[in-house]
């Protein structure tokens, strides 16, 4: 507590920091010992393949390209399909994939109604990203 000493009569309000002060030290101190404890993440490393394996093959394995052609003829990597039988085609190649991807590719004189005819039957097949193909894409550009 605070006191004066004097000749005055009467009330003397004064007011006494000193606990203040003592508070405030005390939340400088827990401040500065906290701030160095901020949580750091893991340093994870990832595991690499071997340089003397191929990959190409499984993510060719893993690609699935549809063509729409002229005439009504489809393609799924290179084998011929037909309308009826791209769905259930699709099923059976996705049933046991994790990654639903696929991708399409119509020719320069298909009418687009064919190609989301074909988007629309790979999306009822249960395919979850469908990308198309480009001739730019294809070229690299």
């Amino acid at each position: 507590m605070g006191m004066e000493v004097g000749s005055k009569k009467g009330a003397i309000a004064s007011m006494n920091v000193v606990p203040l002060i003592d508070i405030l030290l005390v939340l400088l101190i827990i401040f500065m010992v906290i701030t160095p404890l901020t949580p750091k993440g893991l340093e994870a490393l990832v595991p690499q393949p071997a340089p003397n394996q191929q990959n190409k093959p499984d993510i060719e394995a893993k690609t699935i390209v549809v063509q729409v052609l002229d005439n009504n003829q489809l393609k799924i990597n290179e084998d011929n399909a037909d309308w009826d039988s791209l769905g259930p085609r699709l099923n059976d190649i996705f049933k046991l994939r994790a990654e639903k991807v696929a991708f399409v590719k119509g020719d320069d004189k298909v009418v687009f109604a064919q190609v989301a005819r074909a988007i629309d039957v790979m999306r009822n097949s249960g395919i979850d990203k469908v990308g198309l193909i480009t001739a730019k894409l294809e070229a690299g550009q």
